[in-house]
């Protein structure tokens, strides 16, 4: 479906058929923090398809896969969360999707989802995420699948930023490594399926 957002400069190369951007913050300490569980996701994808995500000029972390014949970027943006909108504009760009925004793939953390459930979901409101706010803001549009992967609410609810900047217990880790892997195998059943046939399948 087209957007409403155009880029400025018109890329030449066929449009990638998915490009999945996994949330989170970049640097040593941010690793294995509730709010980098998006970034999980791309890493693991990459990493099954013999890849590592390298610098790109796009301010991220990119890889380029095939799966099946199909193209599809690997991206962790460096920007901070609250700034992922200025690396997924680039992306948009730079993979020539502008026009089928349908094809971004955001997977990013959720205070709403108990630990460990996973949720596809495509437009609508941003529950407050400051990286999906910002993506908004950039792309002027909603209109883009996410994979929200639960990581539970804090027990204060003004703790909410330390809350997912911390590394979870044990407990909760083993959750989001199988929500990590069922996100995963969400974004590439977006390659051959409808959001809606993939949202009655995973959520």
């Amino acid at each position: 479906m087209p957007s409403r957002w155009r880029s400025r400069k018109k890329h030449t190369d066929s449009p990638a058929d998915l490009v999945v951007v996994g949330l989170g913050n970049p640097g040593d300490k941010f690793v294995g923090s509730r709010h980098n569980v998006g970034a999980e996701v791309v890493g693991l994808l990459a990493e099954r398809h013999g890849q590592v995500l390298g610098k790109s000029r796009q301010a991220a972390l990119v890889a380029e896969v095939r799966v099946d014949g199909k193209r599809v970027v690997l991206a962790f943006p460096q920007t901070f969360m609250n700034k992922s909108g200025e690396a997924v504009r680039a992306l948009v760009r730079r993979w020539n999707i502008a026009e089928h925004l349908d094809r971004l793939v955001v997977v990013h953390d959720e205070l709403d989802l108990p630990p460990g459930r996973i949720k596809v979901k495509f437009g609508g409101g941003l529950a407050g995420h400051n990286g999906l706010s910002s993506i908004k803001a950039h792309l002027h549009s909603a209109e883009f699948t996410r994979i929200r992967i639960g990581v539970g609410k804090p027990p204060d609810a003004r703790a909410g930023a330390d809350y997912v900047l911390k590394r979870p217990g044990r407990a909760d880790r083993d959750s989001l490594d199988d929500a990590v892997e069922r996100a995963a195998e969400a974004a590439l059943a977006l390659l051959e399926h409808p959001v809606d046939i993939v949202m009655n399948r995973f959520n």
